[in-house]
């Protein structure tokens, strides 16, 4: 699915594709997916859990509920359908025996000082990744315990590389801990956002997923041959990816912001009467 959307409010125009698979491996699609003006998203049911589908479903919709005819949202608006979501996903796990959970991870429109940005979020393992240039950024940063024990120095990068652990969840909607970390950061022209559940991520390196997202190839292209390289890696886990290209509207890039290797700074929180702390990524001075 590749479409054109064009928000009037703020003059931006993006291409958007997106798909989803349940691989290779899982009897069931438990991934769902968001595309809408104000917000894109992506939820991965738990596995291991009851209803992985419906606790993915009931994060749609809860931002469905927020977002639905929207062409932006506000921060408080984005912690509303964060809480709805958790308190869709407690719903779903109330019915049974084992509860339900769900990772998200999404890009949100929001409009600040009259300039269009993005607020990215997650909570889990599911990314959200900036390319642009020849430079491909993750934003988010996993909830997974051999994430945190990496961060922590308490294992180095080889080890985290075969740790067995290594995406054991330490953050869930429907969890004890479903605090989503988000970033701000201003919408650029020619940038390519994308999406993805851990299906993709645990199957595709970074290296291959920049090559994917460099070529000359819509964003529903894109989608599907990034969902192509994680089935003929093994597809062990179901597979979900939005691809989102800036076209106009937004800001130009600095000639350093498009060269490899060119970071991505996270500021400190900008404000902490929100369950989403938000951080400030690359904003204009």
């Amino acid at each position: 699915m590749t479409t054109t959307i064009h928000l009037a409010a703020s003059g931006l125009d993006i291409v958007v594709g997106a798909a989803t698979d349940v691989g290779l491996k899982r009897p069931h699609n438990e991934d769902a997916l968001l595309v809408l003006p104000a917000v894109y998203l992506v939820a991965d049911g738990m596995g291991g859990y009851e209803s992985g589908d419906e606790a993915s479903r009931a994060i749609v919709e809860a931002f469905q509920r927020v977002a639905e005819g929207r062409e932006s949202l506000t921060l408080e608006e984005l912690t509303a359908a964060l809480d709805l979501a958790d308190e869709g996903v407690a719903e779903v796990a109330s019915r049974t025996s084992r509860g339900a959970g769900s990772t998200v991870a999404g890009a949100a429109v929001v409009v600040q000082r009259g300039t269009p940005h993005w607020v990215v979020f997650n909570v889990g393992d599911s990314r959200v990744y900036r390319h642009a240039g020849q430079a491909l950024e993750q934003i988010t940063i996993d909830h997974s315990l051999g994430q945190e024990l990496y961060q922590a120095g308490r294992i180095t990068a080889a080890e985290f590389a075969v740790f067995k652990e290594r995406n054991v969840i330490t953050r869930a909607i429907g969890a004890a801990d479903a605090t989503a970390d988000s970033w701000m950061m201003p919408v650029r022209n020619g940038e390519r956002l994308l999406l993805c559940s851990d299906g993709l991520t645990g199957e595709v390196p970074d290296r291959t997923i920049l090559e994917v997202l460099s070529r000359d190839a819509t964003p529903g292209a894109a989608a599907l041959e990034l969902i192509e390289l994680a089935k003929r890696a093994g597809g062990r886990d179901n597979i979900s990816v939005i691809v989102i290209d800036v076209l106009t509207g937004g800001l130009d890039f600095d000639v350093d912001e498009m060269t490899e290797g060119a970071a991505l700074a996270r500021a400190d929180e900008v404000t902490d009467e929100s369950t989403a702390p938000i951080g400030v990524v690359g904003s204009p001075s």
